[in-house]
């Protein structure tokens, strides 16, 4: 897949666009939806694109510490654009100065460069300087360029809509299961293994430390059951307990993520891995010294395994 960084207007373009505009954060149910839509639309001589905004408005203009973070990186997002048939991303960088950018400049001075045949957004798409018009509106403008709209609903789980907000929220609450409904798989953060402070290896249960990750949504301080993925060409998987949070038991003073793979022996300092959680098991205790949390460990593992038929 082939990524443009857009830093104002981008760059013309001459080959025929399907196109998809939206931030795609954690490319859930929602955003899939889109894609497939585009992909429907997308003639033989067409490319498919998304046109992505690199950080949210809330917090770039409003300084909203609630939407930060992520629930994918930007190589995360464009790894699973690709596997969805996205022959080009729009890297959009979104700023102050690009935030006063209105309605009429957004198509007619930025859309207008880019050769696009159809534009895919959802029903709730708004755009322009104070987020002036919507997918309406959008359709009305772009007659101007000669480009099609279709304005695709929302998909509805329970009865409400998928969004990332809700699934953040979901992250932070520690309700996987909840969020893999709505991400269509379960909750990912890929990093690069760091080496520790070595205590899990005296305690007879060496983790992964968690480097990398701090683009993410936080999650729920708990221990969790899950995957962990080595990333490589032939990916190898390990099930595994993530042990998000602060450790209080050993005085921790900042938030890590560490998992404890099963069943795995081996050196991956430095290495690229994504974990994967599956479910909340319990939240983070402070335990009355060293035995009580290595008896607590050991029954986290009897369970897990009791869980996986292991």
């Amino acid at each position: 897949m082939e990524t443009i960084e857009v830093n104002g207007q981008p760059p013309h373009n001459k080959e025929p666009l399907v196109l998809i505009i939206g931030k795609m954060d954690g490319v859930h149910l929602g955003h899939q939806s889109l894609l497939r839509e585009a992909e429907r639309l997308a003639s033989a001589e067409d490319k498919i694109a998304v046109y992505g905004f690199s950080d949210h408005p809330k917090w770039v203009l409003k300084g909203d510490e609630e939407f930060k973070y992520m629930l994918s990186k930007e190589e995360d997002k464009q790894r699973r654009l690709e596997g969805f048939g996205v022959d080009r991303y729009y890297h959009v960088h979104f700023t102050k100065e690009y935030a006063k950018t209105s309605p009429e400049e957004f198509v007619l001075e930025h859309l207008s460069r880019l050769n696009v045949r159809h534009i895919v957004v959802g029903e709730d798409f708004r755009f322009g300087k104070g987020r002036g018009s919507d997918a309406e509106g959008l359709a009305e403008l772009c007659t101007q360029i000669g480009a099609e709209v279709s304005i695709v609903p929302g998909v509805m789980l329970n009865g409400a809509k998928v969004s990332s907000t809700d699934i953040r929220t979901h992250v932070k609450e520690g309700r996987m299961e909840a969020a893999q409904a709505m991400l269509g798989r379960p909750f990912e953060l890929t990093g690069i293994v760091e080496k520790g402070e070595q205590l899990g290896r005296e305690l007879g249960f060496p983790t992964l430390n968690m480097g990398d990750i701090d683009d993410y949504v936080n999650v729920k301080p708990a221990v969790y059951l899950g995957l962990v993925k080595i990333v490589q060409d032939a990916p190898e998987y390990y099930y595994t307990l993530i042990s998000a949070g602060y450790r209080p038991t050993v005085n921790g003073d900042s938030y890590k993520v560490e998992a404890y793979l099963l069943d795995f022996s081996g050196d991956l300092y430095n290495r690229k891995v994504s974990v994967q959680f599956l479910r909340h098991l319990r939240d983070e205790v402070n335990f009355d010294g060293m035995d009580a949390l290595v008896e607590q460990m050991n029954q986290d593992e009897r369970e897990a395994r009791s869980i996986l038929g292991l």
